[in-house]
């Protein structure tokens, strides 16, 4: 396996680099690469290097990331539409951070109890 500096031109790269933006990852020369981070190889060359976002602010990110899919602000949702929001934070781990029930719902505009009862609603 050989290893250069990211190539721009290969198409995998088009394809790949909307994901790596959505997930908050950032391409990076595979001379830096550090052993967390993640090589793309294509038949046999390492193409790029992906490197994986901090933890911190990953709520943020999550929160984003259905905001964005939803096309909507997780405030100016409606009862329905928080209720599916909550549920795709739920599927994307976004409660096994420490204190995301008390920021989404700060985000949201609603009670933790709120957010809560939606979580119950969906684990029933």
């Amino acid at each position: 396996m050989t290893t250069s500096a990211p190539r721009t031109d290969h198409p995998m790269l088009s394809a790949i680099v909307p994901l790596i933006k959505a997930l908050g990852c950032t391409m990076i020369d595979p001379a830096q690469q550090e052993a967390s981070d993640i090589p793309i190889v294509v038949d046999g060359e390492v193409v790029t290097v992906v490197r994986l976002p901090d933890l911190h602010g990953a709520l943020e990110r999550l929160i984003e990331s259905v905001e964005r899919e939803m096309d909507c602000r997780l405030p100016n949702m409606n009862r329905e539409q928080k209720q599916t929001a909550i549920r795709l934070l739920d599927e994307r781990g976004a409660f096994t951070l420490r204190r995301a029930v008390e920021d989404v719902a700060d985000a949201m505009g609603v009670s933790r109890i709120t957010v809560y009862n939606y979580l119950n609603a969906i684990h029933r």
